[in-house]
């Protein structure tokens, strides 16, 4: 079994080093820091005045059931929002260069279900090195059995209909989250093939905050609110699949989509290529001329500028871009985008059909 994969780097082309040194000398040339400048600030702002207003309304219990319902549901869009555009950079730590707002801002996602010091394994460390590669990445193990997102997965016969259950299959990915994939990350020995062993004191944190959630999101509400059990489980459910839908679409437009790889390791077990090659080739933008992405994805859908440059704050990605793509260009290596956000769906469908039919 493979333990460390490696990537080729002794063969690795100027790509990055140029691309580096170009982006480098953007921020000298704009007099601009590499983290969150007035916009940014602006657009936390308004995600956070959001999410805290609309829970602020649901726990008031000063509407009507019919009321709560979508307030739940846009609650839940809000949180993924909030994921997006925050939480992601601040665990990154490029949202500052002050490591305290990094982390107060990282405590919010804590707030959203999800264990911030367990997504900086299986996303920061283990994603981004080893990007759709099988056996390494967990990020493309969806739902195992259910879901097959890469050719190496192992084929049964339900898999044969994945295309159509697969997106509402999405939508469980934030109660997943909130109630099962964080312990199970955490107390697994290793995620993909990398060992994992955690200080003392996040133990404590994962449970002691995943507290803070279910009193927050189940407990109070139950105990406030003028509504039945029943009423509260729909109520639950609907926030979790809005924000479980948001998520999980928007992840898989950036990985799994026509044109991107899923490489496998040679016989010594290493990866035949520079590992910013490798990171061009399984990853893919979308949408990058329309604001209302811009805005509300934070920089999700520039997948590309973010796996090479995650320490650069989103806000800063279509300035970037330009560079990178022009980069790319000029040393043959593939740069994968669909035009919109749509185009991005199809082609995410046509994989999900393709690995359906070879069940």
């Amino acid at each position: 079994m493979i333990t460390k994969l490696k990537f080729n780097n002794a063969a690795k082309t100027q790509f990055l080093a140029t691309t580096r040194q170009r982006v480098d000398q953007y921020f000298l040339d704009a007099d601009e820091s590499r983290n969150a400048n007035a916009g940014m600030w602006v657009k936390t702002a308004i995600f956070l005045t959001v999410f805290f207003g609309v829970y602020a309304l649901i726990i008031s219990n000063a509407f009507s059931t019919w009321v709560m319902l979508p307030l739940a549901i846009l609650l839940g869009v809000c949180s993924a929002f909030v994921g997006f555009n925050v939480c992601h950079d601040a665990i990154h730590g490029s949202f500052s260069s002050n490591k305290i707002v990094n982390k107060v801002l990282s405590a919010i996602f804590n707030l959203l279900g999800a264990s911030p010091y367990v997504w900086s394994i299986t996303h920061n460390i283990v994603h981004h090195t080893y990007t759709n590669i099988p056996g390494h990445d967990e990020d493309i193990d969806v739902a195992p059995g259910l879901i097959r997102l890469s050719p190496e997965e192992p084929v049964n016969r339900i898999q044969r209909y994945q295309h159509w259950y697969a997106f509402p299959l999405y939508g469980l990915a934030s109660i997943s989250w909130a109630f099962r994939k964080d312990y199970k990350k955490f107390f697994q020995p290793k995620v993909g093939q990398t060992a994992t062993k955690h200080p003392k004191k996040e133990y404590f944190n994962l449970f002691f905050y995943k507290a803070i959630y279910y009193f927050l999101f189940i407990a109070l509400p139950l105990m406030v609110l003028s509504i039945t059990w029943w009423q509260f489980i729909i109520g639950f459910l609907a926030l979790q699949i809005a924000q479980g839908f948001t998520m999980g679409l928007v992840f898989q437009l950036a990985h799994v989509v026509e044109g991107t790889d899923f490489p496998m390791p040679n016989t010594s077990g290493n990866i035949e290529e520079a590992w910013a090659e490798h990171q061009m080739r399984t990853t893919a933008n979308f949408a990058t001329s329309c604001p209302f992405a811009a805005f509300f994805l934070g920089g999700l859908n520039r997948q590309i500028e973010h796996h090479l440059f995650p320490k650069i704050c989103h806000i800063h990605y279509g300035k970037i871009s330009k560079i990178v793509k022009q980069t790319a260009l000029e040393f043959n290596i593939p740069y994968i985008e669909n035009p919109t956000f749509l185009t991005a769906l199809r082609s995410h469908y046509r994989i999900l059909k393709k690995f359906s039919l070879q069940a």
